[in-house]
Formats: C-alpha cells, sequence, structure tokens
C-alpha cells in the first residue's frame, strides 16, 4: 500500500471515530433529556356535592282477605278508592298515581294433608305506586297515612318492592361543573408536589374522569343526594 494510501485510511478513520463519538454523545444526551422528559407525578381530584332528589317513587301497598273471591275484589276497590282520595285531598295529582294488577292468593289451594282449614280462603294484596316531582308534598303526606289505618286499610310492605325511591336525574347539568372542580383540584395537589420537590408543573400527559356516583346522604335523609366523581391526571414535572 502506498504512503497515500495509508494516509487517506487513517484520515478515513479519524473521521469514522469522531463521527461516531459524536454520534454517541447526542444518543446520550437524548437518554437523559428523554429520561428527564418521563418524569411525571399522578394526582386525584375529587368534586362531591349534595343535591335534592327530584323524583320520589312511593309504593303503597295494601292486603284485604275474604271467603269470596267477588268480596274481595269488590274490597280492593274500596281500598283504593280510599287512597286516592285520601292522596288527591293531601295534594298528590291523580296523574301520579298508578295501581297494580292485584296479587291474589287461594289460600285453600296451597293446603297439604291434615293442615287446619285457614280463616279466609283469599288474601289479596294491591299496591299503589305515587310517581311525582313534588317531593316534599309527598313527604309530608307520608306521615299523614295513619289517617288511613284509621279507615280499615291494612298496610303490608317492609320488602324490597315497597321501598320507597329517591332519584336524581339531573346528573348531565352538574357534571361539567364537578369535572372541572376534580381538575381543579388535582392541578392544586400537582402543584404542591411539583414545589415540594423542587420542580415546574407541566403539561397534562393523561387524564381519566372516574365514575359518576349517586347516593343517599344518610340513611335518614334518602331524599337528599350525595354526586361524587374523583379525576385523575398525570402531569410532566421537570427542573
Amino acid at each position: 500500500m502506498s504512503e497515500n494510501s495509508k494516509f487517506s485510511a487513517l484520515i478515513l478513520g479519524a473521521f469514522l471515530f469522531l463521527g461516531l463519538f459524536v454520534l454517541g454523545y447526542q444518543l446520550a444526551g437524548a437518554v437523559v433529556k428523554f429520561k428527564q422528559f418521563e418524569r411525571t407525578v399522578k394526582v386525584k381530584g375529587l368534586s362531591e356535592r349534595e343535591y335534592p332528589a327530584d323524583i320520589v317513587i312511593w309504593p303503597i301497598q295494601f292486603t284485604v282477605t275474604g271467603n269470596e273471591i267477588e268480596d274481595v275484589y269488590k274490597s280492593i276497590e274500596q281500598g283504593k278508592q280510599k287512597i286516592q282520595l285520601f292522596l288527591e285531598k293531601h295534594g298528590v295529582e291523580t296523574d301520579e298515581i298508578s295501581y297494580s294488577i292485584p296479587f291474589i292468593i287461594d289460600k285453600y289451594a296451597e293446603q297439604y294433608g291434615n293442615q287446619a282449614r285457614p280463616e279466609f280462603r283469599y288474601t289479596a294484596n294491591q299496591t299503589v305506586t305515587i310517581y311525582s316531582k313534588h317531593i316534599k308534598t309527598v313527604r309530608k303526606v307520608m306521615s299523614s297515612l295513619s289517617e288511613l289505618g284509621k279507615q280499615g286499610i291494612v298496610f303490608t310492605g317492609g320488602g324490597y318492592q315497597t321501598q320507597t325511591e329517591y332519584l336524581f336525574t339531573r346528573l348531565n347539568e352538574v357534571k361539567p361543573e364537578m369535572i372541572e372542580e376534580a381538575t381543579r383540584k388535582a392541578r392544586e395537589v400537582a402543584i404542591k408536589f411539583a414545589s415540594d420537590s423542587k420542580s415546574r408543573l407541566g403539561k397534562i400527559k393523561s387524564a381519566s374522569q372516574g365514575q359518576f356516583s349517586i347516593t343517599a346522604r344518610d340513611k335518614n335523609n334518602p331524599h337528599i343526594k350525595k354526586i361524587r366523581v374523583v379525576s385523575t391526571v398525570v402531569y410532566y414535572l421537570s427542573d
């Protein structure tokens, strides 16, 4: 190999080495910057508010007994009329009242062996349901229900199907403000964390919104609803 060729190869090798060195330095710097850029903090923000329910569903179930099926149906109709007059008298509107199909049990048909014959052959359950937006009115009527007991109405209940329900149907109206509040509180927590760690809070990397939950404020006030949502936000941190 000539002297010129050796010199050219040496120069080429030097440039290749220098190029690889610079490339390696740049890649190392990029990795460091990337890792710094990936420094994050994950925070949660809570929004919790109380609102009055806007719908009440109140089932009133009563029972009649008898040995003649015709008399049982007559007693059911009389009971329905008494309840409707009572409800309307106390401010419940007619179109807020509905009636289920009576559920009638023939106890003779259920007898087995030498069991004693029951006093009344038929027992019928009838449910009157109030579906209303006027919650204050309905709750006031509930406290006066004993008036019907004095008229001979025998109430039954205690089961799941006869429990009063209170609904909150305006969730879409309150969602935007609550999401904004939850996100703002999450940012406040992130800023505090960044300050304590001597970092600066960057942009949002990701964010997710939890499910809205609607529960009674407590067992004694089911008509007051507690609405709750949690937002989770991941922020970048920088020095």
